[in-house]
């Protein structure tokens, strides 16, 4: 702990060495920078990652203003400097120090490296900061996903600003000036933090700075994280298999089916248009609890009118679902993927997202008769729900375009726990037992995704 900060060191047992210190990005945590941390740690050098404040398991809210550089960006800033004093007063450090940052971090990477002169370089994943100049950071690594695009031709501008190409070097590292940009080939935003071509770069760049031809493996560890958590939801299908069997839910009508999943998409978001969806110290939170739980609510409505509302029996496979994919899918998360497991201070964001997220889960599970509608269905009825958050967005763009930050989250869950639950669904016949199921664990997610803020949008 670094005050309130929660960070990880690792390091080669007795080591002597530089430090670099290592920040996620928006709504990340600190295990999705493990696969660099771990490479640049069997490099030699002592590294530590930490949760930035309302971000993982850190208990700070993030603050101030995000429109304004002293504002959040300015707290963020202390805290990698309370961060970076903690680490360098580690044993074995040597004195030296960099900062390697993803995403919203490496706005927060550059500004900290022009502000405190122990950096002396500076590895920058998906990077955008207005703070680059065509002189400043002085030593500076660029590493982009190849699928990054507007990032990417961003990546281009700086480098033509020093008079070279992308997958050129500037200058000499550790020597003055140097500067590079690389793109790591076939990943987007998230796949570069698994990227070897990005880790073998940055602990090359590192070594060059500091003098180093300490080489080791790099942690290729992307792979084998994937085929363990297909292994987690594949032993869903035998556990499923061992619930009490029931009877297939019958299919609504075509007519009555378009029209569930198609009015409560447009008018979910019209509805909260008009009224006040601030009560959560979370980013856009809030709001997405009430949303749920007026889409679920105008579904429901609907299928009791249609007399398919759902039958209340099941309930405890879908308490049984809810303890096996939070334990066993969510475990495997929290170790290698990102932080799942909320402090005390999320619980309460949990609690109110519960409500909505069942309401919506169960309403889902009803309309697509437990997991056993056709294909075309359940892609209508998905995509009218993400187009509700879209049309959600668009209606109050600077407060609600946090919202996009859970489609890679309801990909995830729609691809591993709607997995699980389809086969809970289409063994017991009950849209309650799929739908409690799938309800508590998207509440689960969403509550230990979005940052804790309390400040000025």
């Amino acid at each position: 702990m670094v005050g309130e900060t929660p960070a990880t060191v690792m390091q080669v047992p007795e080591t002597t060495a530089p430090v670099v210190v290592i920040a996620h990005g928006f709504a990340g945590s600190r295990q999705l920078m493990h696969p660099y941390q771990l490479t640049l740690a069997r490099a030699g050098y002592i590294t530590v990652s930490y949760d930035l404040q309302g971000h993982g398991r850190n208990p700070v809210p993030m603050s101030g203003d995000v429109n304004s550089i002293d504002g959040t960006t300015r707290l963020l800033m202390e805290e990698i400097g309370r961060v970076t004093d903690a680490a360098l007063a580690l044993p074995g450090a040597d004195g030296r120090v960099a900062l390697l940052g993803h995403s919203m971090a490496s706005d927060i990477i550059v500004r900290q490296a022009l502000a405190d002169d122990r950096v002396a370089a500076v590895v920058a994943i998906s990077l955008f900061s207005e703070a680059v100049t065509a002189a400043e950071p002085e030593n500076m690594l660029v590493i982009n996903g190849a699928w990054e695009g507007a990032l990417r031709a961003e990546a281009q501008r700086i480098m033509a600003e020093v008079g070279a190409a992308e997958g050129d070097t500037a200058g000499t590292p550790g020597e003055g000036f140097a500067r590079r940009a690389v793109a790591a080939p076939m990943v987007e935003h998230v796949g570069v933090l698994y990227s070897a071509t990005g880790m073998r770069e940055s602990r090359e760049w590192l070594n060059a700075t500091f003098g180093r031809d300490y080489r080791s493996g790099i942690a290729n560890i992307g792979g084998p994280i994937l085929l363990t958590l297909l292994g987690v939801v594949l032993l869903g299908l035998p556990l499923a298999n061992m619930l009490p069997e029931g009877p297939r839910l019958p299919e609504v009508p075509k007519g009555a089916f378009l029209a569930l999943a198609l009015a409560p998409a447009v008018l979910t978001p019209l509805i909260l248009s008009l009224v006040e969806t601030r009560f959560l110290p979370v980013l856009v939170a809030d709001y997405l609890a009430l949303h749920l739980a007026v889409y679920g609510s105008l579904v429901l409505a609907g299928l009791a009118v249609e007399g398919d509302l759902p039958k209340l029996r099941g309930w405890p496979a879908g308490i049984l679902l809810a303890g096996f994919a939070l334990i066993a899918f969510g475990g495997v998360l929290d170790r290698y993927v990102a932080s799942f497991f909320p402090h005390a201070g999320r619980l309460p964001i949990l609690a109110a997202i519960l409500p909505g997220a069942v309401l919506a889960m169960v309403a889902d599970a009803a309309l697509l008769q437990a997991g056993h509608a056709r294909i075309w269905r359940r892609w209508v009825a998905r995509l009218a729900f993400l187009t509700s958050l879209g049309i959600a967005v668009a209606l109050d763009f600077e407060r609600l375009f946090f919202l996009i930050i859970i489609l890679p989250v309801i990909g995830l869950f729609y691809l591993s726990f709607g997995v699980i639950g389809g086969w809970v669904g289409r063994r017991t016949g009950s849209a309650l037992a799929m739908g409690l199921g799938l309800g508590i664990v998207l509440a689960w997610a969403l509550a230990v995704t979005f940052p804790l803020f309390t400040g000025t949008t």
